[in-house]
């Protein structure tokens, strides 16, 4: 199974689209599943289902500190804007509003996450978002040599 997959399966199971990309790259860092599910938990949904930066990217972000430790900041965000901008050339967009509305989806911004029905999935680009932003991430830890 690919990260892709794994991620698209993490996200179908019930996790946030941040939270899924994380846990997909859980082995390469140094924090235990559960840590890295609970950190990355207020990153779902555009941050706090605030629909701004999509969470699959924020989750990148979040595995790409983790995965390099020794890198320092200006290190990490190449590789934040490289992800970011290939997703950005996959998706459109980083921004999960626009991802969505690109999708038919209503803008709703309330803290309170829906339930996850086969209704809300259908409507949703999200597994998609998550695989390819979980493929970008792996693409760039082959070429790091962390692959």
């Amino acid at each position: 199974m690919t990260r892709a997959e794994k991620a698209r399966e993490l996200f179908l199971a019930g996790y946030n689209c941040a939270q899924a990309v994380v846990l997909a790259f859980a082995d390469l860092t140094a924090s235990n599943a559960v840590t890295l599910e609970r950190a990355s938990i207020g990153l779902g949904g555009g941050v706090g289902r605030m629909r701004n930066v999509c969470g699959t990217v924020s989750g990148a972000a979040m595995a790409l500190g983790l995965i390099f430790p020794t890198k320092g900041k200006s290190e990490i965000y190449a590789l934040v804007q490289r992800h970011a901008e290939a997703f950005r050339q996959r998706n459109g967009s980083i921004v999960c509003a626009e991802l969505l509305a690109g999708a038919g989806v209503a803008h709703d911004a309330s803290p309170d996450a829906e339930a996850r029905t086969a209704a809300y999935y259908k409507k949703r680009p999200c597994p998609d978002l998550v695989a390819d932003s979980a493929e970008i991430l792996e693409d760039i830890l082959r070429a790091e040599g962390k692959l």
